[in-house]
Formats: structure tokens, C-alpha cells, sequence
């Protein structure tokens, strides 16, 4: 029997992805969604930061950093989505994203197995291997689609994706364990805060970009 809270995950998840689509449609709708996600990003990353650094000094030189990084990360994906052709790749790595969430997490609930690391302790090997295999498939699918062209790079700018998407996760759960929290905020029914479900995507779409330009 499917439990309540991964009914709400589902649900959840449902109007992300519809997110997704309104935001590929609209110009407005992805400014705001960008300066919405951007600023409750901040607070939750601030909320964390607070509880774990006591140096001032420390304090400040870690919350400006995360600024800059969201400023430019957000830009970056305005700007992106403003050309026809970068708005395709750039879709294709957040779907990508995306999937290696999804199969990271079925795999894990599924396959179970061998624990990653102490640091998360949902993770699980089957899970990163389910990440990848995902990833592979909806990213290089995607860019045929658009394309019609595939070559083998794909897939591995496609594994590079999916793994930077897990190092994003593993690093703002270590955040998590410091700070002695569960969720970074409780935004998102189902799935806790902003954070906890960009935690791999403000790195796997940078990354994604730069494999593209290497390999592809």
C-alpha cells in the first residue's frame, strides 16, 4: 500500500514537472519561479549555515559564496533560455536531473543493497547505479529527439550529469547532518525544502553545460 507521504512526493513531483513546461512556455512564469526558488534557496542554505558556523567571519564568506553561486546560476539559466538551441540542452540536463533523482530513488527502494555512505544514509550503490542508468536514457533520448543525432559521448555526458547531480545531493546532506536537520525547509510536501530537491541540479546543469562543450 503506497504510504501518505509518498503520495504527497508524487503529487508533488506532478507539479514540478508541470513547473517545467509552464517555464519552457512562459518568460514570466520562469522569472519568477527563478527569483522564487532563488531567494527561499538562500533562506534555507542561511537557516543551515547558522547552525553550523560560529565564526562570523566564516559565516559571511560561506553566505556570500552561495549568493554569488545562486546569482549565477540563475542568470545562466535565463540566459539559456532565451535561444532556441541552448533552451533544448538546457531542458535536456534539467530533465536529466530530473531522472537521476527518480531512479536513484526507485532503485534505492527497490533494489535496496549496500549503504553509499554514512553521510546519507538512504543512499545506496544500487541507487547511484539506478541514477545513471536514468539519466542515460531520458537525456540521450531527449537530445535524439531534438536532435536526431546520437553518438556514444552522450552517455557519458550523461554519467557525468547524473554523478555531479549525486555529489550536489551528498554535499547538502552533509549540511544536513551538521546543521542536525532532516529536510533543509518543508516546502515542498513530500519532499521538505527547496534545497533538498535542487541540491543536484545547481550542479548537474553547470556541469552538464561544461561536458557538452568538452565532449560533444
Amino acid at each position: 500500500m503506497i504510504s501518505k507521504e509518498l503520495k504527497k512526493r508524487f503529487m508533488t513531483s506532478i507539479l514540478l514537472f508541470s513547473l517545467i513546461f509552464l517555464i519552457i512556455s512562459f518568460k514570466a512564469v520562469l522569472i519568477l519561479t527563478l527569483l522564487v526558488l532563488g531567494v527561499l534557496s538562500l533562506l534555507e542554505f542561511f537557516n543551515m549555515t547558522n547552525k553550523i558556523i560560529r565564526t562570523k567571519l566564516y559565516l559571511f564568506a560561506a553566505n556570500l559564496l552561495f549568493i554569488l553561486y545562486i546569482s549565477f546560476f540563475c542568470i545562466m539559466f535565463f540566459f539559456f533560455s532565451s535561444y532556441l538551441q541552448l533552451q533544448i540542452l538546457l531542458f535536456s540536463i534539467l530533465l536529466g536531473c530530473a531522472a537521476s533523482d527518480v531512479g536513484g530513488f526507485f532503485f534505492g527502494k527497490i533494489l535496496r543493497g549496500p549503504k553509499l555512505t554514512k553521510i546519507s544514509p538512504n543512499k545506496t550503490f544500487a541507487g547511484v547505479v539506478g541514477s545513471i542508468i536514468f539519466t542515460c536514457f531520458v537525456f540521450s533520448s531527449l537530445i535524439f529527439y531534438f536532435t536526431k543525432d546520437f553518438n556514444y559521448n552522450l552517455l557519458i555526458i550523461a554519467t557525468i550529469i547524473s554523478i555531479s547531480c549525486q555529489i550536489g545531493d551528498l554535499f547538502f546532506s552533509y549540511l544536513k547532518r551538521k546543521a542536525k536537520v532532516k529536510d533543509t525547509g518543508n516546502f515542498l510536501p513530500g519532499h521538505g525544502g527547496i534545497l533538498d530537491r535542487l541540491d543536484g541540479i545547481f550542479l548537474g546543469i553547470p556541469i552538464g553545460f561544461l561536458s557538452l562543450t568538452l565532449f560533444y
